[in-house]
């Protein structure tokens, strides 16, 4: 079985230490086979919080990593940077592949950079971007699950999230299902659930799976909702992947397992 940790929306800078420790430690009794930290990694893309993230990742010791860009690791208030080296920072620390790929013999996991330094914090995936990664899931094996990364959401469950909305995402999802997808995963908007998107898009030619996570370790939480992470474990059973919620108590300064969706994937 292999186990995958995603972590969201960390926004280092807005960091809070007992979560920090409390991750930590679950990491340590999961031992993920890979992690993937889906964008959102700071509050501002300053150079210092950058630097925190990759210690804390780096602490984590994942054997495998991938990671995507969100909004808020694009320079602010800093135009000039904005304008002329926006990912400055975040490639010094993560890398200069904006749109990894992590492949093993059970994962294909694409990343997408959905990031526009010409737009605040609306997120865009172009129709390159969608036909490159439908090539790469046409490719993909029977044994692998399949799963598209971007920072903002293709689904949302309340009316109020419409506005972020991935852009051109109708078009992503319904090229993604039909060339094999099982996952597309994202965060954002800090809420987390599990759902098949076949509630929001009619006659998608297979099943695929809407997966967000929530604020990992920031207290920029919402509508009280706990720090939290998703743990995937495949195959559970065959043809099953299980998603764990993970949220923080306070009480015990620890992650305590929530809610768990069982997700059947289609070959």
């Amino acid at each position: 079985m292999t186990t995958l940790l995603q972590i969201s929306d960390t926004h280092f800078g807005t960091e809070q230490a007992p979560v920090i420790l409390a991750l930590q430690e679950l990491n340590r009794r999961l031992r993920p086979d890979a992690v993937v930290l889906s964008g959102d990694i700071t509050q501002r893309a300053r150079s210092s919080q950058f630097a925190a993230a990759r210690n804390f990742i780096d602490f984590l010791g994942a054997p495998r990593l991938l990671t995507v860009p969100g909004n808020h690791d694009i320079p602010l208030f800093n135009v000039f940077a904005r304008v002329l080296y926006p990912y400055a920072n975040y490639s010094e620390y993560f890398g200069r592949d904006l749109e990894p790929l992590l492949e093993t013999d059970a994962l294909l996991i694409i990343g997408v950079n959905t990031t526009r330094p010409s737009r605040h914090k609306d997120g865009e995936v172009s129709q390159e971007q969608i036909a490159r990664v439908a090539a790469r899931l046409a490719r993909a094996s029977n044994q692998q699950l399949r799963i598209v990364v971007t920072h903002q959401p293709v689904l949302v469950i309340r009316d109020s999230d419409i506005v972020n909305l991935l852009h051109g995402h109708e078009t992503a999802v319904r090229s993604w299902s039909a060339a094999g997808a099982d996952i597309i995963m994202g965060g954002h908007i800090h809420l987390p659930y599990v759902r098949p998107l076949s509630e929001r898009f009619s006659n998608l030619s297979r099943r695929t799976w809407s997966v967000q996570a929530g604020t990992a370790v920031s207290y920029r939480i919402r509508d009280k909702q706990p720090n939290s992470v998703n743990v995937l474990r495949w195959p559970t059973q065959p043809l099953t992947c299980s998603v764990e919620r993970w949220d923080f108590d306070a009480g015990s300064e620890s992650f305590r397992m929530g809610e768990v969706s069982t997700l059947n994937v289609q070959r």
